[in-house]
């Protein structure tokens, strides 16, 4: 393979590839046993385009296991933060190198395991290591964090400093396991914290591989820590007096709560950082090319069976091109091939379990008009749906983490703009328009953060890390700062201002 896979590939030679993802799903050694340094009961991973396969064996973590590796992390943090930070960057760099030797490996399970298509699952390996390298060119270009400040008087001199906080829990979901996991606990530990990963339960073995290709980028023993568990071992990884800060990718309610236990369960505040989901939105104008426009629609609705926290679950379009669009839309839909995503033909796989196709049922049951879809095909695939709702439905204004989109239509484009801010969210936004006004209005009104104009290869879907900051506004986020943007890793660290008298 001599190309890269991003989100964005659209045109490119692929029979490369193909053979060579397939010798990878071929040399997968399943069945294996992990975590065999926890002492809680056994669960499987699964795969969720056949639930009857079992992929591996993992041990869940006990109370015990929570405490020895948030312990173990505390009694290696003084030497990590004193570790230069040109090692620490030379490691992470190595330990991208690692997961670019095994990109095709590392796919092949994330296939498996979270039912994404071939693209997909490169892409999010890919991801993993331009992140780490991105973030740890953020430390080599600042120098470590540090810089010179000003003067008042001649015999003084002052620095600025960012310093770590101590030990961060790193609490991953399963829609894109290896690169959020790999980004989050890689920017805390180049800030020269130490870490303990949860990883989701759904897809358990990225934390595995994380594990290895840090340790064999030679990080010392009890910097990176993993335990293994559903939502109860990550409550209490939160609530564990000895962390010093969490980093979470997931559902606002349990933001919120981490952000409270943050807030809460010390003297003092401690830093809570999270990307929390979205209900985006794009506007097809009256000038836009709808050809462009429904395939930006399609790839951003349908991609991973809609489970990508940028994923694109509202439509509105100017009156006059509405029944054109989705007409058009429909057709494209319905070209959309359904099925294992381990076959090179397929674009949109399973659903991640059963409880996702319960609550697709359950939207559909809601919806009062169906244009396209809304049947479970069998087992965790379910229809690419799209339907129509009122202003104010439940289907226009809760997340779905579902391949189920809305669409309706606007008289003016000022409708349209207040159509696409009204919901409490605001991760991403896309707008398809050919009217120069109508873009620097949406530039500048539109309430996300992450915004993209006339983009074919996903509507509101593909960031990329130092090319688009992933940053989620409203109830998206808690920061104000990024995932993939040159702001992320300096969060993970605390400021401290120097003064020396000469």
């Amino acid at each position: 393979m001599t190309f890269r896979i991003t989100y964005s590939v659209l045109d490119a030679d692929m029979e490369q590839l193909h053979k060579e993802f397939e010798g990878a799903l071929g040399a997968l050694k399943l069945g294996r046993e992990f975590g065999g340094r926890l002492s809680g009961a056994s669960f499987t991973s699964r795969n969720p385009s056949k639930p009857e396969q079992t992929l591996a064996t993992y041990k869940t973590a006990t109370s015990g296991d929570v405490d020895a590796a948030v312990k173990s992390a505390r009694k290696a943090y003084t030497r990590w933060r004193q570790t230069p930070w040109q090692e620490r960057a030379a490691i992470i760099r190595k330990a991208a190198d690692n997961i670019s030797a095994r990109r095709l490996e590392l796919a092949a399970w994330l296939t498996l395991e979270v039912g994404k298509n071939r693209l997909e699952s490169l892409g999010d390996v890919e991801e993993s290591a331009d992140l780490l390298r991105y973030y740890a060119g953020q430390l080599e270009q600042s120098q470590g964090f540090s810089q010179p400040l000003g003067k008042l008087s001649p015999n003084e001199d002052t620095r600025d400093v960012l310093r770590p906080y101590g030990v961060f829990a790193v609490i991953a979901p399963f829609n894109f396991p290896m690169a959020l996991g790999t980004g989050m606990a890689g920017a805390a530990l180049l800030a020269g914290n130490t870490v303990v990963l949860k990883p989701s339960d759904s897809a358990p073995f990225s934390g595995e591989a994380l594990f290895e290709v840090l340790r064999d980028a030679g990080l010392p023993e009890g910097v990176f820590n993993l335990v293994h568990g559903d939502g109860i071992v990550g409550e209490a990884l939160s609530k564990h007096p000895d962390i010093d800060g969490i980093a979470f990718t997931g559902g606002s309610a349990v933001g919120k709560q981490l952000q409270h236990t943050m807030l809460t369960g010390r003297s003092y505040p401690r830093p809570c950082l999270m990307e929390l989901g979205g209900k985006n939105g794009a506007l097809i104008t009256a000038s836009a090319d709808l050809d462009a426009a429904v395939e930006g629609c399609a790839r951003s609705s349908f991609g991973l069976s809609g489970q990508k926290c940028s994923a694109l679950s509202r439509i509105f379009v100017a009156k006059e091109k509405y029944p054109e669009f989705l007409r058009k839309l429909i057709d494209r839909t319905a070209s959309i091939k359904v099925g294992d995503p381990a076959l090179r033909e397929t674009y949109m796989g399973p659903v991640i379990n059963a409880k996702s196709v319960v609550r697709f049922e359950a939207a559909a049951k809601s919806a009062p008009q169906i244009h396209f879809g809304g049947k479970v095909r069998g087992g965790n695939f379910v229809d690419p749906t799209i339907v129509t709702a009122p202003k104010g439905h439940a289907l226009t204004r809760d997340e779905l983490f579902l391949p189920f989109i809305t669409v309706d239509s606007y008289e003016t484009f000022e409708e349209g703009m207040q159509r696409l801010n009204e919901v409490d969210y605001g991760l991403t936004a896309g707008i398809f328009s050919n009217d120069e006004a109508e873009l620097a209005t949406f530039f500048d009104e539109a309430q996300a953060g992450v915004l993209y104009a006339n983009r074919k290869t996903g509507a509101t879907t593909g960031a990329w890390p130092g090319v688009q900051s992933f940053c989620g506004w409203k109830a998206s986020g808690s920061t104000g700062r990024g995932g993939c943007g040159p702001f992320y890793v300096g969060q993970f660290a605390r400021e401290q201002s120097r003064t020396r008298m000469l």
